[in-house]
């Protein structure tokens, strides 16, 4: 599974490299990945002004993990496309599995 280069674990928590596309047509969380820069590809439909694009990814990823937007944060890059995201109390081994469930389809 070389996707799961992206991902890591830090006391309770899971830190997931993403590469956003902004402005797309459609939502895909995740959308695929990156392996040249070991990144978890992701689509959002908000542009990236004003932090509505971080806003959406916050809102996409608590969605995917069925978990509350409190427990998720960007912890890197807020004004880029390569972000860091924090998720709490979701272990390495879920995280894997949903991504992987996902990057299938």
């Amino acid at each position: 599974m070389p996707f799961t280069d992206a991902l890591r674990e830090k006391d309770s928590a899971i830190f997931i490299d993403l590469e956003v596309t902004p402005g797309s047509k459609v939502i895909q969380v995740p959308s695929g990945y990156n392996e040249w820069r070991k990144r978890i590809e992701v689509k959002i439909t908000q542009a990236a002004q004003k932090g509505k694009a971080n806003e959406q990814i916050v809102e996409e990823m608590a969605a995917l993990f069925n978990i509350s937007m409190s427990r998720v944060s960007i912890e890197n890059g807020m004004t880029s496309s390569k972000k860091t995201v924090r998720i709490d109390g979701v272990s390495l081994a879920e995280a894997q599995k949903i991504l992987e469930s996902k990057l299938k389809e």
